[in-house]
């Protein structure tokens, strides 16, 4: 796989970097990421892996650009809302990298179709606040062993955690918690929703590539107001419905 005279400038600082370089570059541009919801995990997520030059991007979403996401999800402009968002996030996208093969699907993913919708994909990263799309992701992505990146988000805090076989995203939350809070419930700071999209994207290039440690089976937790940051291991359940059958 051979990269154009603008490709090679455009990721001449991935180039130049020792656990990225020519190889982990090929690898990155031969790469189908898929994006369940194009939100304020997804979006800025999609940004950065569209700049880092992964290949293909899959968006997932049903949704449509409302003025309330324009706070913290950096995709979308205010001449968006009312659209689609996997149709205007394809256009941002496509303006920052016309490299990238961009698949827009506005569907909402659930247990019926998942695995249709994550088919061929390298890497999915969850970017929901649902927790039955979570689920229905995760059994997909234990189903298809595809390493599946999950980012969550609220208030001052976000998580992100990496599941690539047991433990899986069921080991951690093993039912919908009766009072789940969301962002439209209990708000959220916008810039939170950068650096946790950021991370979700650095740990699917780290997948990718092959570089260093990715959270698998741990839970990256990170504190906006306190500025902290500390990761958990998260551990197998010996009963849980998806990963201890597989």
């Amino acid at each position: 796989m051979t990269f154009s005279d603008d490709e090679i400038e455009r990721y001449a600082r991935h180039l130049v970097l020792a656990e990225v370089g020519g190889p982990g570059q090929q690898r990155l541009k031969a790469a189908r990421v898929g994006l369940i919801g194009l939100g304020g995990v997804g979006a800025p997520a999609a940004l950065y892996l569209a700049a880092a030059g992964v290949g293909g991007l899959r968006l997932i979403d049903d949704d449509t650009v409302a003025l309330s996401n324009l706070q913290r999800q950096i995709a979308f402009n205010a001449a968006d809302v009312g659209r689609p968002k996997v149709e205007a996030g394809a256009e941002s996208l496509t303006a920052l990298n016309p490299h990238v093969r961009i698949e827009p699907v506005a569907e909402r993913l659930i247990g019926e179709n998942a695995a249709r919708l994550i088919a061929g994909c390298d890497v999915v990263i969850d970017g929901t606040d649902d927790f039955a799309t979570r689920f229905a992701v995760n059994a997909a992505c234990m189903a298809a062993r595809i390493p599946l990146v999950s980012g969550a988000l609220g208030r001052w805090s976000g998580q992100v955690g990496v599941f690539t076989g047991r433990p899986c995203y069921r080991c951690l939350v093993p039912a919908a918690p009766p009072e789940a809070e969301t962002c439209a419930r209990v708000g959220v700071i916008g810039a939170l929703a950068g650096v946790v999209g950021s991370m979700a994207a650095l740990e699917a290039i780290k997948l990718i590539v092959g570089a260093g440690a990715p959270l698998a089976g741990r839970l990256l937790i990170y504190d906006g107001l306190a500025g902290t940051a500390r990761a958990v291991t998260v551990a197998a359940d010996p009963g849980c419905p998806v990963c201890s059958r597989v």
